[in-house]
């Protein structure tokens, strides 16, 4: 069949797309650097003229500073200025006039701001009003320059008779120089104040602009009206900033940006002027005409479109031509190739080119070649093949038997399980159930495999779990969760787990059951006998503390031997007293026999209370106890003597566990409807391990700095009851570096509360 396009037509497609996407990238290429280029330009050249144009604006104020300055530290000057000679200073202040002729303010103040002297001023003695500049000036005792925005009534007050007759609310921009007169010994005579007011230096930028060139205007504005510019008059007085650029300028930040300025295209960069006070008064700016840059890159481009059409059109004859040249050779290669896939191996393509083309008709007749060969070996190994094939079949059978006796085993270990054990399929349909589950469930297996673990639940009375299966069925909400139910007299702890298939996706559940109803009777049993020991400990003890304390205290015959062993017994028989007391407040708590008395109480009245019970013994280990509760905490509702207990019993654990030396904090804050209170100390932190022993029984945690240290293990147990009494929770927070803090919450007291 012969071909939609030749080859020849396809290679001469193939060149001319080539170079169109050649010219094209290069025209894209150069036309971007080209424009980055001018950027680049505008940019530097708006950049220098703006730090030009802001050397000159700074450097009158520099002048008047130097200027100043000598007059400022020379004696006689600090001597007239602290006698108050007004005429001489008047004189004085001519004088610098003389040289410095530009200024329109020129006055000399004595230490409290009140005019001594000045060029043109008639208000001498009075207080002028400048703040911010003036202040800084005398209180830093340094020279201190701004622009700041002046009043007519300043102006006036200063000397500048022409805004005498401005109205009240007339204003200036004005570049000010405050220069402090100090005595030999540093303190404040007075000080020199010179300004210059920039609407009245209307040539200032025009005189820029004769170093910079017609195509750069500089412009000053007063906040937003622009009051000295290089721009014709009619531009000038029309033109205000925009809301924009003064948004950008009153945050202290340089706009930059195009703009169009009468006929003309600006680039424009505007630098904000700050008072002393850091507030926004005015602008300097400096704009760029663009229309020689847009001129200079339209040239460009045209130059580059025109050399493009005409490299484009000379490449389409050489194109043509060496399609002409190279379709040839071509063409028999692929009639040879034709011949060789209708099964002709023994086919060869004759070239004796010298190029490329010569070299794959060589390379195609080695492939041909190669295919034969090929074709050899493949007979050869299909024979091997079959042979690997079966081998396979052998390992697939023996992995197979492997598969069964493990499946075997499995099942004796479900079998022998103590736990009941069901196990369900994608759809939740049972598949597994264990001997022990049959006991449990009362129901034999061919009437639970393969029904819906729904249907068995609700048969044996465990619709409970229906929700949380339901659950584990979603995807999403994969994991595991443990249960607690009561059926048919028996209390069953039921731990549910969803399976996934190898891709993440659910692929059943897991029920393991347990029955926990002879173990709970027999911790009940063991809790009442504790309890019932107890008492009958403590009131014995009790006895013989009070006797052993009478022997110490009244019996002064007692050698140092007998009154060490006596005080050995007494400080034993607290120990056990208060070992029995906590065995006995856990025991009522569980049984509910403790009474709580639930009244309105102060967190703060609590925390002092318990830092003077546990003072002595933080004094013993030199360890300091810093109390940060305050009393502007909400009431809480709660039994006042059991939450003095919980925080007792937080510090002690702090003081216990904390090296010598350090500090223990407790403090309490409101979050929402609770008060939290936390004991925070320096102690080594709690490795994780050991944190779920944290508030169980008769659970103890070592201390490395101390070894194992003396408890019974019962007071955090005893503290999370108290504070679930109060609906609170107590918990564990380790620091990042060291240290361990437990806090717990109480309720804030409410209306109904109150009225209980």
């Amino acid at each position: 069949m012969q071909p939609r396009f030749g080859i020849r037509t396809k290679l001469l497609l193939s060149i001319l797309a080539i170079l169109l996407i050649s010219y094209s990238t290069l025209i894209y290429s150069t036309m971007k650097t080209m424009s980055a280029s001018l950027r680049s330009e505008v940019d530097r050249n708006l950049e220098t003229n703006l730090t030009y144009a802001r050397s000159q604006y700074r450097d009158r104020a520099t002048v008047i500073n130097y200027s100043l300055l000598q007059p400022a530290t020379a004696p006689v000057v600090q001597g007239h200025v602290a006698s108050g000679d007004r005429k001489w200073l008047d004189d004085r202040l001519k004088q610098v006039h003389r040289v410095l002729p530009s200024l329109d303010i020129l006055l000399m103040l004595d230490g409290k701001k009140r005019i001594l002297a000045g060029i043109d001023t008639t208000s001498q003695g009075e207080e002028l009003y400048l703040p911010g500049i003036l202040d800084q000036a005398l209180a830093g005792k340094s020279v201190v320059s701004s622009t700041e925005i002046l009043p007519a009534v300043t102006l006036c007050q200063a000397g500048v008779k022409r805004y005498c007759e401005e109205e009240s609310n007339a204003e200036a921009l004005v570049n000010t120089v405050v220069v402090p007169v100090l005595s030999q010994g540093g303190s404040v005579l007075g000080c020199f104040v010179a300004a210059e007011i920039l609407n009245n230096q209307a040539t200032l930028p025009i005189d820029l602009q004769e170093v910079s060139g017609n195509d750069v205007e500089v412009s000053i504005t007063q906040r937003d009206m622009r009051i000295a510019s290089s721009l014709p008059v009619t531009v000038r007085d029309a033109s205000t900033l925009s809301p924009k650029v003064v948004d950008v300028l009153e945050r202290g930040e340089v706009y930059r940006g195009e703009a169009r300025i009468g006929s003309r295209d600006y680039e424009t960069v505007i630098d904000p002027i700050l008072n002393s006070r850091g507030e926004f008064v005015g602008s300097i700016s400096v704009a760029v005409a663009i229309e020689r840059f847009r001129e200079t890159k339209r040239e460009n481009l045209g130059n580059i479109l025109a050399a493009a059409f005409i490299g484009i059109l000379c490449s389409f004859g050489l194109a043509f031509l060496a399609s002409r040249y190279f379709t040839g050779p071509l063409r028999q290669l692929a009639a040879s190739a034709s011949r060789i896939e209708q099964g002709d191996l023994d086919q060869r393509v004759e070239g004796d080119q010298d190029d490329e083309v010569g070299v794959l008709a060589s390379s195609f007749n080695k492939m041909v070649q190669a295919l034969k060969e090929r074709d050899a070996i493949i007979n050869k190994k299909t024979d091997d093949l079959q042979e690997l094939n079966e081998q396979l079949e052998r390992m697939v059978d023996e992995r197979t038997s492997a598969l069964v006796m493990e499946m075997g085993r499995l099942e004796a270990v479900l079998t022998s399980l103590a736990e009941a054990v069901v196990v369900t399929d994608l759809d939740n349909r049972v598949v597994l159930f264990n001997p022990a589950a049959q006991q449990l469930f009362e129901m034999v297996p061919h009437r639970v495999v393969g029904q819906p673990i729904e249907q068995v639940c609700e048969l044996v009375g465990f619709t409970p779990l229906l929700e949380r299966i339901r659950e584990l069925g979603q995807s999403e909400r994969a994991g595991g969760t443990k249960e607690e139910l009561t059926v048919k007299g028996k209390r069953l702890h039921v731990y549910l787990s969803s399976l996934s298939d190898e891709y993440g996706n659910f692929a059943g559940i897991v029920l393991s059951i347990r029955d926990v109803t002879v173990e709970q009777q027999v911790d009940r049993m063991k809790t009442e006998f504790i309890s019932t020991v107890s008492h009958e400990l403590k009131t014995p003890l009790t006895s013989i503390k009070g006797s052993l304390q009478l022997l110490l205290t009244r019996s002064k015959w007692l050698t140092d031997t007998e009154r060490q062993l006596l005080t050995v017994c007494f400080r034993n028989t607290q120990r056990l007293i208060r070992l029995i007391s906590e065995i006995l407040d856990i025991s009522g708590i569980e049984s509910g026999g403790m009474v709580f008395k639930f009244k309105p109480v102060s967190i703060g009245e609590l925390t002092v209370y318990a830092v003077e019970e546990i003072k002595s013994y933080a004094m013993g280990r030199d360890i300091t106890i810093v109390n940060t509760v305050g009393e502007h905490l909400p009431m809480v509702y709660g039994d006042s003597d059991r939450l003095i207990q919980v925080i007792t019993n937080l510090l002690s654990n702090a003081v216990k566990f904390s090296p010598e030396g350090k500090v223990v904090m407790i403090s309490a804050e409101q979050e929402g409807n609770y008060v939290v209170v936390s004991v925070a100390d320096k102690g080594r932190v709690i490795q994780w391990s050991d944190r779920d022993k944290l508030f169980k029984k008769f659970q103890q945690i070592e201390c490395q700095e101390r070894g194992k240290v003396g408890g019974t293990g019962l007071g955090l147990a005893i503290c999370k009851e108290i504070v679930e009494r109060h609906h609170g929770r107590i918990f564990y927070t380790a620091a990042q570096e060291r240290g361990n803090t437990f806090s717990f919450t109480v309720p804030i007291i409410g209306e109904t509360d109150a009225k209980g």
